[in-house]
């Protein structure tokens, strides 16, 4: 069996409005889910209630909370849509299980760990080895489309700055940008 074969036989659709959660840090949610169509907003909130941004996700992608859904545990982080989003929510539980007996379904969840892994390891990076200016940039260059669909608040909450200094950030670049005639005005948004 394939992935998509198995959504389609297992996944059960939900559709969300901007503001609804998928499920909230603190729930049990053992699903996972694939957004078909929308944008949605994974993250943390700390002890003294400020929100970081995890990541954000769009059409095709694979997400939920391992800790909940493998270990049982309580989902580590908040899952909410920015636009109207169509999901399709599946069973963990069943695809791992059904995953042990199929070799191809088993190749294609590794595929989506392996993106899920590869994913993670550069928002590390990105996080340990660039300032937030140099994040920004790459945020612009890798996903102009969602910057149009994210607030300014939640780009400096990805970043890990305040909004005060994403706008000065943002000036930087467009100041360098007039100073170099050639460059790219992406940097306006």
């Amino acid at each position: 069996m394939e992935f998509s074969k198995f959504i389609e036989s297992e996944g059960q659709q939900v559709s969300k409005d901007v503001g609804e959660h998928v499920f909230m840090q603190g729930d049990s949610d053992d699903s996972l889910y694939l957004i078909k169509q929308g944008v949605v907003k994974a993250y943390y909130l700390t002890s003294d209630g400020q929100e970081r941004v995890k990541s954000f996700l769009t059409d095709h992608d694979v997400i939920g909370s391992m800790s909940a859904a493998y270990q049982k545990q309580k989902a580590t982080f908040g899952l909410i849509c920015l636009e109207p989003t169509q999901l399709l929510k599946f069973s963990f539980e069943q695809l791992y299980q059904q995953s042990q007996n199929n070799h191809q379904l088993a190749r294609e969840v590794i595929d989506i760990l392996l993106a899920f892994a590869m994913k993670k390891e550069a928002r590390e990076r990105e996080l340990l080895c660039l300032s937030a200016e140099q994040r920004y940039q790459q945020l612009l260059d890798k996903s102009p489309d969602l910057m149009a669909k994210v607030t300014q608040n939640d780009i400096a909450r990805y970043l890990g700055v305040t909004p005060v200094g994403l706008s000065r950030i943002k000036h930087r670049l467009i100041d360098a940008s007039i100073s170099k005639p050639d460059s790219p005005k992406s940097v306006i948004r």
